[in-house]
């Protein structure tokens, strides 16, 4: 995962090489052009001199052929010898071998052929320049052209990682503070003013989030604590008054068959009851004692509560535990989650075949034979039914979600060779 800065840094960094190799060929398209026009005019300019100079001499013809050869020896760049007809000056570039230069290989020249009359007669002029200067000015500006890149990159990297150190630093106090912060002590956070409208502006928002927050929890807390208490009464009171009316001598049949439908009722409200509290406890992270717990041993302790009511079912457990498994949570919770499990495996188990329980390494698993698979998308949710088969209020497993929410668990159900198989993770 990279951090904000580093990104648009990378799409920089990779716009600029970009553009430096793009340059390259453009530097030396100009280079190349401006060598050349500047070697035009210097061979126009030489040219016109050997021109004038020959005109100025007031020779004869022999001695202008004398002339000629010598000055042909003496500069092999520039041939002058006679011709027919006078024609416009022209250029040419061509790659040949350098005379003076043998062993390098194919030298580029740069050219020109112009014609000019001395008295009656025609004579033409070629002049060349070696251009093979080119190349070594544009491997130097290449480089340098690098070697600046280079300290430009540097500089960059040097730069965002300074800027970025202090420029973030707000954003970083006020992430630390963020993560810091604690719903359940109901104080407010205060985060350090700054001269950077973007991050005052997040503080200030953030803030009043917060606020809203708190308010809204001691809210829930309060509720839930009052919920406990004036649900749990009149439950309470309903269901001694049936225990009495039970006792009565001159009930009939029926009407005992009516109370104990009544018991089985409340019975089950007050589990939703105590779910549905329980499940806003979780929410509201009221649970904060938090412990290293050997995984196997808080099974075991579970294994023992419902043994007597698998026993009832004629089921048989089968354990796989390795007892250096080790998790961190509140014990009250883990005990929770492990008893929802273990009694929906015990509830929903078709026929009288054996429910297998295992801790491996980072990773609890509980199955239980099935006929066919739950409904997955309603599997977790609250008051849902998975299965037509084997109603429910959904509660049990929503708690064990809820749970493995708190702790950063992930919870899966899978259907496989006729067994349902319920698999926590608890990573690394």
């Amino acid at each position: 995962m990279s951090k904000l800065l580093d990104k648009p840094f990378k799409v920089f960094t990779f716009y600029a090489f970009i553009v430096l190799l793009c340059s390259i060929p453009v530097y030396y398209l100009i280079i190349d052009f401006i060598w050349l026009k500047e070697l035009d005019e210097h061979n126009h300019m030489v040219s016109q001199a050997t021109q004038r100079n020959l005109k100025d001499l007031h020779i004869n013809t022999n001695q202008l052929r004398e002339s000629m050869v010598l000055w042909n020896k003496l500069h092999p760049e520039t041939r002058i010898e006679e011709t027919t007809a006078v024609s416009p000056d022209s250029t040419y570039n061509i790659y040949r071998q350098n005379r003076y230069t043998t062993s390098k290989g194919l030298d580029r020249f740069q050219g020109l052929v112009s014609t000019f009359t001395i008295g009656d007669k025609v004579y033409k002029i070629t002049v060349e320049t070696n251009v093979e200067e080119t190349h070594e000015t544009m491997l130097a500006i290449t480089l340098v052209t690098v070697l600046f890149f280079i300290i430009l990159l540097v500089g960059f990297v040097l730069l965002n990682k300074r800027i970025a150190a202090k420029l973030w630093r707000p954003f970083y106090q006020s992430l630390q503070k963020i993560k810091a912060f604690d719903l359940n002590s109901g104080t407010n956070l205060e985060f350090e003013r700054s001269d950077i409208q973007e991050f005052e502006e997040m503080n200030n928002s953030i803030s009043k989030l917060i606020d809203c927050n708190i308010a809204v929890y001691k809210q829930q807390k309060e509720f839930t604590e009052n919920a406990a208490h004036e649900l749990q009464t009149p439950l309470a009171v309903v269901q001694s008054k049936l225990d009495l009316m039970e006792q009565e001598e001159n009930i009939s049949p029926r009407q005992s068959v009516i109370i104990n439908d009544m018991h089985k009722a409340l019975s089950r409200v007050s589990r939703i009851n105590k779910n549905l509290l329980l499940l806003a406890k979780i929410e509201n992270r009221q649970f904060h004692d938090k412990e290293t717990i050997v995984l196997a041993d808080a099974l075991n302790e579970v294994l023992e509560l419902v043994a007597d009511f698998a026993a009832g079912q004629e089921l048989e457990i089968l354990k796989t535990l390795d007892t250096t498994q080790t998790i961190e949570g509140n014990r009250i919770l883990i005990e929770i989650m492990l008893t929802n499990l273990l009694m929906n495996a015990i509830r929903h188990n078709a026929g009288k075949s054996m429910i297998h329980v295992q801790v491996l390494k980072g990773q609890l698993q509980i199955s239980n034979s099935g006929t066919q698979s739950l409904i997955k998308d309603k599997l977790f949710k609250r008051f849902s039914t998975a299965s037509a088969y084997t109603p429910g209020s959904g509660l049990g497993l929503a708690i064990v979600r809820e749970i493995c929410n708190r702790y950063g668990w992930r919870i899966s159900y899978d259907f496989s060779a006729d067994r349902h198989i319920f698999t926590i993770d608890f990573g690394s």
